[in-house]
């Protein structure tokens, strides 16, 4: 039977039969499944509960859903948003990933003959509802079709990042009630082998890339588990489908815990399905009637970024999503979007600084010829994008640029079909935001929480003003709360974005949503007049000196960075201090195998010694050797920076470079690259309390 080989292949992804053989999946094959899992529209109106309240601990509790005269649209379940798409989609190319060097491709039939099986797979190991299914992988088509079928077997999807310790592995498996963890590699199966006793809800695990190194009672390859789901009725998972409410808890979103303990921020189904159909129309996402979506999945599915924009919008316009190699960020990945050509891309702010850093080091080492016509091209499409930045009209020269020099390095790169750059998670230098400018390519910001089911603000090709977040999704509302004369104040966020509580933390989910049902999100920002967020800090960052200032750090690291470009990560301390000093690491560059830092300068932190008259190359010899060139360059950058500071509380008056770049592994950045400055204060104790005793820098 086609269909049985097809799944069969596909649930290995198709290590030992190709989907390219003939054996497809049209529509009409699925005619049984398809009928059987026809929604009931009546269920999902989303008008049978209006008794709840706003928001919840539990992950069995539903939640009154923030529908008004602004926000209108009927609220309805994942099974209804993929079963629609699935009219339109069928026979499009739903997920593309790698084999053997050939790239092969899923369509959005068999993507969804392949959820449903692995749903009955889940039910078959005694997935209960409202508990989780934990995943713990490198995206991959698994990762999807797990998450997918989680959610029609009534089940939880909650992501675990690739980078988390056995310990933290535990705490989130046992607090989001786990019954099956699917992992892809040995080592990671070794990690939930070791914490398996402390889980007391854990029945399964499915590895999915490796096979295990023995046999293992209640450990299943994803062809053993396919199989199980075989002996589930296809009756009952309609059954269960079709009891399902968008109030309901799908996805689990682990807070990265830059203080405390994760929390398990809880998204309903209404929570994904408006955002993946309205958050992605804010940011210009097509639907495939009109041109099919183009990306390359890549980040951390854990995130609520990654995997509203990959997985879900995904589903929801019939983008096409290729899956990068799992040492993406280590190198591959622009090998990947060379092949795949996205026509939309999605990096964090570290992902763009990397790739501008690449270029800069090429540049470097190009002619002279040849590196004096890039800086020409992109000098030229600045100032043309920075003074004209809605005209389509360029000027001779701004066209001649880029026909000539910059189509070619965004060919280089994989975006010469990319129409939409999208970064969030953190903020991104003006110096970053400039470079890419200069390359034609404008950088679209979307600001947002996990709390907020990611977009809450986004930028699109009509929306956009440089070093903004963008303007509210339509739908959604903003209000800023406790506002200073600036007119910053804090940011507070109302909308079907809004998630419905963290799980097993009432005062923690009290704190963050008011008796009105506002999220608090605990950034400061302003608004300018056509509605255009700018970001300006958090409230828990800001600092307050011992002589009672308010001081923002953001603003000031920034300006550090853009004065000197040798810089890579600057931190201002000062809380509870008397004056303001700053760690600061160097630009180096990073292990091609482990992506940590090295000891080594970039190109651009070596032009710049050579500019000040230093021969440094390496982190060790500017700090080891306290070299004299540099320490005085960098010195004068921040006397400059205090030149400008609004008054003398403001002034940094100390400050030392570390010896290492700050990193996931150092413990100092978060899995998406924030800065964990509780993490840096604990860390550089020493150092910092030096700049407070009594003796000189």
């Amino acid at each position: 039977m086609p269909e049985v080989l097809l799944l069969r292949a596909a649930s290995s992804i198709l290590r030992t039969v190709s989907l390219t053989t003939g054996q497809t999946l049209s529509k009409e094959s699925l005619s049984h499944g398809l009928e059987l899992s026809a929604p009931k529209k009546a269920k999902d109106a989303g008008l049978d509960y209006p008794e709840e309240a706003l928001w919840t601990t539990q992950a069995d509790g539903r939640v009154r859903l923030r529908m008004d005269p602004s926000c209108p649209q009927l609220p309805y379940t994942v099974h209804r948003m993929f079963y629609e798409a699935l009219d339109k989609y069928g026979d499009l190319g739903a997920l593309g990933f790698k084999r053997q060097d050939k790239w092969e491709h899923i369509s959005y039939c068999q993507y969804y003959q392949i959820a449903r099986r692995a749903a009955k797979g889940f039910l078959k190991l005694g997935l209960e509802r409202a508990h989780s299914v934990a995943i713990l992988g490198f995206n991959s088509p698994e990762w999807f079709f797990s998450a997918v079928g989680t959610v029609f077997a009534g089940g939880i999807v909650t992501g675990i990042y690739t980078t988390s310790s056995p310990e933290a592995c535990q705490y989130i498996a046992h607090d989001c009630r786990a019954n099956v963890i699917v992992v892809d590699t040995q080592k990671q199966l070794e990690k939930i082998l070791k914490i398996w006793k402390n889980l007391p809800h854990l029945k399964a695990v499915v590895i999915y890339q490796e096979p295990p190194p023995k046999k293992m009672a209640n450990v299943y390859t994803m062809e053993e588990f396919m199989e199980l789901g075989q002996e589930v009725p296809e009756e009952v998972l309609d059954a269960i489908i079709n009891a399902q409410q968008p109030n309901q808890c799908c996805v689990l979103v682990y807070t990265s815990g830059t203080t405390g303990n994760p929390k398990g921020v809880m998204l309903s189904q209404d929570n994904i399905t408006w955002t993946a159909r309205y958050g992605s129309q804010a940011g210009d996402i097509q639907p495939a009637e009109v041109q099919q979506e183009v990306v390359v999945s890549y980040l951390p599915l854990s995130h609520i970024a990654a995997q509203i924009y990959d997985l879900w919008t995904g589903i929801q316009w019939g983008a096409q999503v290729c899956f990068a190699e799992s040492d993406a960020l280590k190198g591959s990945l622009v090998n990947t979007l060379r092949e795949v050509e996205p026509t939309s891309h999605m990096g964090v702010p570290r992902v763009w600084e990397k790739i501008m850093e690449r270029i800069q080091e090429v540049a470097a080492q190009s002619g002279f010829i040849r590196r004096k016509v890039l800086l020409w091209a992109m000098s030229v499409t600045l100032e043309q994008n920075l003074s004209c930045p809605s005209s389509n009209l360029k000027p001779f020269t701004a066209r001649l640029a880029d026909y000539l020099v910059l189509a070619k390095v965004r060919q280089v790169l994989g975006f010469a079909k990319c129409q939409k750059n999208f970064y969030g998670a953190a903020p991104m230098t003006a110096e970053t935001q400039r470079f890419f400018l200069g390359l034609n390519i404008r950088l679209y910001a979307g600001y947002g929480l996990s709390e907020t089911t990611g977009p809450h603000f986004m930028s699109s090709p009509y929306n956009y003003r440089l070093y903004s977040s963008g303007k509210v999704v339509p739908g959604c509302r903003v209000k800023l709360v406790n506002e200073d004369a600036e007119g910053v104040g804090e940011i507070c966020l109302w909308g079907r974005t809004i998630f419905m509580g963290y799980l097993n933390m009432e005062d923690k989910t009290c704190e963050a949503i008011d008796s009105e049902g506002w999220l608090h999100t605990g950034d400061t920002g302003r608004l300018d007049a056509d509605g255009f967020l700018y970001i300006t800090g958090r409230l828990k960052e800001l600092i307050i000196t011992a002589g009672g200032e308010n001081i923002p750090p953001l603003p000031i690291e920034e300006a550090v960075k853009m004065e000197l470009p040798i810089i890579s990560n600057a931190m201002l301390i000062g809380d509870q201090r008397k004056f303001l000093s700053m760690l600061l690491t160097l630009k180096c560059t990073l292990d091609q195998d482990t992506s940590e830092p090295t000891d080594n300068l970039t190109e651009q932190a070596v032009e710049f010694c050579q500019r000040v008259g230093s021969r440094a190359s390496t982190v060790s010899e500017i700090v080891g050797q306290r070299d004299e060139a540099v320490y005085q360059a960098i010195e004068e950058g921040i006397q400059r920076v205090n030149t400008n500071a609004v008054a003398r509380p403001y002034h940094i008056q100390k400050w030392a470079i570390l010896e290492r770049d700050f990193s996931i592994s150092g413990g100092e950045l978060g899995p998406t690259m924030k800065l964990k400055r509780l993490t840096v204060l604990e860390k550089y104790k020493d150092i910092i309390d030096s700049f407070y005793q009594e003796q000189k820098k």
